[in-house]
């Protein structure tokens, strides 16, 4: 059923946008099968060493893989535009006609659309600064600088020298705390080893903390906590730590990822992560999917940050993300007296590698207390 949805815009490219063209029936068939084929690439990484989730695939053709499905998801969009076009001008009585220069027009910018889309989810991100104020916050805290990343999904396609300038762009700015918040890798310890290496040029003076994702659980969680660990990335799983400045407290809480109850693993219990925590102390939390923020203010926590959703990918049909992850898409958002900051991703899952509108992002937050 999976492969069957991805390969709805193909089949809509084909009905209206290659059969009406005027030209040769083997031509046509051979462009069809091509165009359902860039829908399906997803299916033939079932049969790569590393399977859909981490195709095992040279990196050039896991970029073309994407570029092409890509242009036949764009080539589909405006062909439905074309259509509503000339349905609202037939209502109307002033039929327009559908000319071959303008499905020509609209393949190349489908095809460019998709080699910028593609450009801006593979690039290693610039930096977005954002300001976050929190009313409780020792002023011994004002201006205190953390930078997320999540959903760095380390694989073939974000590979050990996409991972290398990565970090050294994350290491210019100096910050005082780094927080992963999930989605570190895609891929076994064995096939990722080398590509998750540069990690360990990661540092900050108050330490760099990790929880897990729902990607951690595909592929030997417990062995990737262990191995991360072992590159300077401590992973805070229903636990906390406290940041000290003289006598004032700022506490850093992480849950894993909520699909760890699928996996027969401990699932999140902020009751616990919070356990021993100082009550007068700001609390940040780490949560893998924004979804539980409206739970998690319960809490008393001041700040959650999540990733997950990779900012909905387009704008437009980034709304399609937004109720499996409790209405949060992208940005700060205000949930019961929480703040919520939901991270576009710092790189994303490589079986849909594109980006128009939410672009890729080193979050570096600085916090500010109350105006």
């Amino acid at each position: 059923m999976f492969h069957l949805i991805f390969s709805i815009p193909s089949w809509y490219v084909i009905l209206r946008f290659l059969l009406p063209l005027a030209m040769p029936l083997a031509l046509k068939i051979l462009l069809s099968v091509l165009v359902l084929l860039a829908t399906q690439y997803l299916f033939i990484s079932r049969f790569t060493a590393g399977g859909i989730f981490s195709p095992e695939m040279p990196r050039a053709l896991i970029i073309l893989c994407n570029w092409a499905f890509s242009a036949v998801l764009f080539l589909a969009l405006l062909q439905m535009l074309i259509d509503a076009v000339a349905l609202i001008s037939l209502l109307i009585r002033h039929p327009l006609a559908i000319t071959p220069m303008v499905r020509g027009l609209a393949a190349l910018l489908a095809m460019t659309l998709a080699a910028v889309g593609v450009h801006q989810a593979i690039r290693v991100p610039p930096v977005k600064d954002v300001a976050i104020r929190i009313n409780n916050l020792p002023r011994e805290f004002e201006g205190y600088q953390l930078l997320q990343l999540t959903d760095l999904h380390i694989t073939r396609l974000f590979n050990a020298a996409w991972t290398a300038e990565m970090v050294r762009r994350a290491m210019s700015l100096n910050v005082n705390l780094i927080l992963i918040t999930g989605d570190v890798i895609d891929g076994t310890v064995q096939n990722r080893r080398k590509d998750v290496e540069p990690l360990a040029n990661l540092h900050a003076p108050d330490g760099v903390y990790a929880v897990t994702g729902n990607h951690e659980y595909f592929f030997e969680q417990q062995r990737w906590t262990e191995h991360l660990a072992s590159l300077g990335l401590s992973t805070l799983h229903n636990s906390h730590i406290i940041i000290r400045r003289g006598a004032a407290e700022l506490v850093i809480a992480g849950l894993p990822d909520i699909s760890a109850l699928r996996r027969k693993a401990d699932g999140p219990d902020l009751t616990m992560a919070l356990k021993g925590a100082p009550k007068n102390a700001p609390v940040i939390l780490l949560d893998h999917q924004p979804r539980n923020a409206r739970k998690n203010a319960l809490q008393q926590v001041d700040l959650q940050l999540s990733g997950h959703t990779h900012g909905g990918l387009i704008v437009g049909l980034d709304r399609l993300f937004a109720k499996p992850n409790g209405g949060f898409v992208s940005g700060l958002y205000q949930v019961d007296g929480m703040q919520l900051y939901v991270n576009n991703g710092t790189a994303l899952w490589p079986g849909v590698a594109v980006r128009l509108g939410r672009p890729s992002e080193l979050t570096r937050i600085t916090l500010l207390g109350k105006e």
